[in-house]
């Protein structure tokens, strides 16, 4: 096997099984990237499968309500505790990402067995309050399926880290999009040529969870046994904290993690919100209502990509200003457009943006940080995020008590704003290119 003397070159090699025999370098060469590619498309269906689970509560929750005749804050206070669980679960999560690498598939498959016995605690909840114990369980699972596969991803590529991040934030968007109609369907039955199906209860739906999660945990483990690819073995604890610690006085990490909290209290007290309005007021079922929802996630499909390749090439704070503007002027919109064509265009518009910029401020994050401490930075932006934002729907659900949906829409809003000037005011790190500083669009 040829020698090389780049960095590189002695990660791709020692990343790769050995090989007996290799007839050259370019067979050598070729197996690290058909491992590589597998790596992202796994980790991307993976993720898929997670936010299935994250938008589908979203259509659970009216039933939840009326079954346990809660009020508005109540079932506010559900998602605000899934944001809770989720933000504190990302610490260990990103610790145990960074010291101990090659068991990245361990961890995700921690990930799904805790979605599995959060959706199977939610169909056999009781009461109020063991819904949130269900939903702290599987907002758990939630956060440890992101620490590993974002930090795998970011020093898998460093050099395109926002294309990276987006196609795995895209991977999320499938799942986001797929969500809404599937569960809507098996929430609200079909009506069409004669046929005639009332669906399940929401407690059978939350059983029928179970499986696809279970059944992907099991695949991870054996498919993705080298997921963590150039990694070390193991990190002492010593090594670790000598490198997390600086973390936490990085200005352009915790920068970013006051913007991820933004944008995370304007989507979700929005999101939350919008599935009441659509049932409640303007009388849409379960599956007309998931249609909508859909909408909101299926153009960031596309849109994730190429805002990730786009910030790689110009800089993450142009990307990320002009998209917190427009995540604003929409959600502002929502004010005039109430209903009809009007309503699904803002909706597909809004999905456009509102996840795609996600990706590429969790970029800006990972841009500030050594190598071997991406799993901790990963934590501490969702964590941070979590934690912040998750007080925004326990706040929405007042407002909407109050002001109805257009209250929400004027607080949803004014939060995205708020999210646009610190976009422009916050610092970004440098991106490292082929060893060189990049700019990240702060000139």
């Amino acid at each position: 096997m040829a020698d090389s003397s780049s960095g590189a070159g002695e990660r791709a090699a020692a990343s790769a099984p050995p090989l007996e025999d290799a007839p050259s370098t370019d067979v050598a060469e070729a197996r690290p990237r058909r491992e590589s590619m597998q790596l992202m498309l796994g980790l991307s269906a993976g993720h898929s499968i997670q936010h299935f689970y994250q938008i589908g509560l979203y259509l659970l929750l009216p039933h939840i309500k009326e079954a346990m005749a809660l009020s508005d804050p109540a079932m506010g206070a559900i998602v605000s505790v899934r944001s809770a669980a989720s933000g504190v679960m990302n610490i260990p999560a990103g610790i145990m990402a960074d010291m101990f690498r090659r068991r990245v598939a361990v961890l995700l498959a921690a990930s799904m067995l805790c979605l599995t016995l959060g959706y199977l605690f939610i169909g056999l909840a009781p009461n109020y309050w063991l819904v949130l114990l269900a939903i702290t369980v599987a907002g758990a699972g939630t956060s440890m399926w992101h620490a590993p596969s974002f930090s795998t991803l970011s020093a898998r590529y460093p050099d395109r880290r926002g294309l990276a991040l987006a196609m795995h934030r895209s991977g999320g968007s499938i799942g986001d999009t797929i969500a809404p109609a599937v569960v809507g369907i098996l929430l609200g039955g079909v009506s069409f040529w004669g046929l005639n199906w009332g669906g399940f209860g929401w407690r059978t739906v939350a059983y029928l969870h179970v499986g696809p999660s279970l059944l992907t945990g099991l695949g991870v483990l054996t498919l993705f046994k080298s997921g963590a690819v150039g990694a070390p073995v193991r990190v002492s604890l010593r090594e670790y904290v000598s490198s997390a610690i600086p973390l936490f006085k990085n200005l352009s990490v915790t920068g970013m993690v006051l913007l991820s909290a933004t944008r995370g209290m304007a989507h979700q007290s929005f999101n939350i919100y919008l599935v009441l309005y659509l049932e409640d007021e303007l009388g849409y079922s379960d599956f007309v209502a998931g249609l909508h929802v859909s909408l909101l996630t299926m153009l960031g499909v596309l849109s994730c990509p190429f805002m990730g390749a786009i910030s790689d090439r110009v800089g993450r704070r142009r990307v990320i200003v002009v998209a917190m503007v427009m995540v604003s002027a929409l959600i502002f919109c929502f004010v005039f457009a109430k209903s009809g064509i009007p309503l699904v265009i803002l909706l597909g518009l809004l999905g456009a943006v509102i996840f795609s910029v996600s990706s590429v401020i969790s970029a800006a994050a990972l841009d500030a940080v050594p190598r071997g401490v991406e799993g901790s930075a990963v934590a501490l932006l969702f964590s941070g995020g979590a934690v912040i934002g998750g007080i925004a729907p326990y706040l929405a659900g007042f407002i909407n008590e109050s002001a109805g949906f257009q209250g929400v829409v004027w607080f949803a809003g004014s939060i995205a704003a708020v999210g646009a000037v610190l976009a422009l005011i916050l610092p970004i790190g440098k991106r490292v290119v082929s060893g060189k500083a990049a700019s990240s669009g702060d000139g």
